[in-house]
């Protein structure tokens, strides 16, 4: 497909689109955004958030839910989750009766504070500051690593996304068990490898550039709208050069990221003129030894909303038979570049 000619070739009818990365398909029904009724509305976030806010228990010297008092952080900050899904210690149980199995899983969650400014999400910081946050996923995964064997970096950003604070933070899982979604990626990064010697990325980071689905980039990073993308404005980071995790990141990775991230996030704040709701996460290859050259580094960002207050479910069809999107994945990258390309930035915050 020719990257002048795709969005042509592509129908505008309903059709279904192959996901290359999880060999996996959905249905695209472009017309949909026609019908009287385009979903829940949800309320606008707030704007205008504090500096410092004494009730958030993620601020600096704030004491959090289970009476443990935050340090006066003066740039990131890290502790374990105060209510975490999994725990480093316990005993390792299994059960298996017939078709029913269970096996014990221990981990850790942490919270990782981006920032001790409580209004200053990463769309409003510097590339130093941003570069902070980059490091900071590096260096929490390599310790992480030598523990366990997956590594998930996230962050939910909005209520929309379930996010309980406001204040700029992610998330960190660490456990043993390689989950459904990575397992899916590493078989398909597996076959196009061994198919073609190349990483399957780096072949689509290749034939993307440039197309109508590209959202800029450099010579170090793509930003896209996959080509499969299900969610309305979904995007995809791609580094151009082999690499698997995230402390492989060299210093000019590192520094380019953060442009390409604050650049992305202004261009989602800018597109409906408010603070964009989103989950993203990092999918790097494993900690377990076995040695996986196909392992591209990427991430994944996943906006739930399809207008300013209209957001998109998951639900019926996409929850029984395949995921199925609104718009094609060539006008969301469309309107998403018209509003990375207009943002303004806003005034950087420099203090933390």
């Amino acid at each position: 497909m020719s990257k002048d000619t795709s969005s042509a070739v592509i129908p505008s009818q309903p059709h279904r689109r192959y996901n290359a990365l999880t060999d996996e398909w959905l249905l695209v029904s472009a017309d949909r955004t026609s019908r009287p009724w385009l979903g829940r509305v949800e309320a606008p976030p707030p704007q205008d958030l504090p500096a410092y806010d004494p009730s958030c228990y993620l601020c600096p010297g704030n004491v959090r839910a289970n009476g443990e008092q935050n340090p006066t952080y003066d740039s990131t900050f890290v502790f374990t989750n105060d209510f975490a899904a999994l725990r480093p210690d316990g005993p390792e149980a299994s059960f298996e009766e017939g078709l029913l199995r269970a096996h014990s899983e221990l981990g850790t969650c942490q919270v990782i504070c981006f920032s001790p400014r409580h209004d200053l999400s990463m769309s409003r910081m510097s590339t130093a500051q941003a570069r902070t946050v980059v490091d900071l996923w590096a260096n929490q995964t390599a310790a992480l690593g030598e523990r366990f064997e997956w590594v998930q970096v996230f962050e939910n950003r909005g209520a929309a996304m379930g996010a309980s604070n406001p204040h700029p933070h992610g998330q960190i899982w660490a456990g043993n068990a390689i989950p459904r979604e990575a397992e899916k990626e590493d078989a398909s990064q597996r076959r196009h490898f061994e198919a073609t010697g190349h990483r399957l990325l780096l072949d689509y980071a290749e034939q993307e550039t440039g197309g109508p689905r590209e959202l800029g980039g450099d010579d170090e990073w793509l930003v896209v709208v996959p080509f499969w993308a299900a969610w309305p404005f979904e995007a995809l980071v791609i580094p151009r050069r082999p690499v698997s995790r995230l402390p492989d990141l060299d210093d000019r990775q590192r520094s380019s990221l953060s442009d390409r991230l604050i650049g992305l996030l202004r261009g989602y704040d800018g597109l409906f003129e408010e603070p964009f709701p989103y989950s993203m996460g990092w999918h790097q290859a494993p900690f377990d030894g076995v040695e996986r050259l196909h392992w591209q580094l990427h991430a994944h960002f996943y906006p739930p909303l399809l207008r300013a207050t209209v957001r998109k479910f998951m639900v019926g069809y996409e929850l029984l038979s395949e995921p199925q999107r609104d718009i094609t994945a060539e006008d969301a990258a469309e309107r998403l570049r018209a509003a990375i390309d207009g943002a303004v930035p806003r005034t950087t915050l420099q203090g933390g």
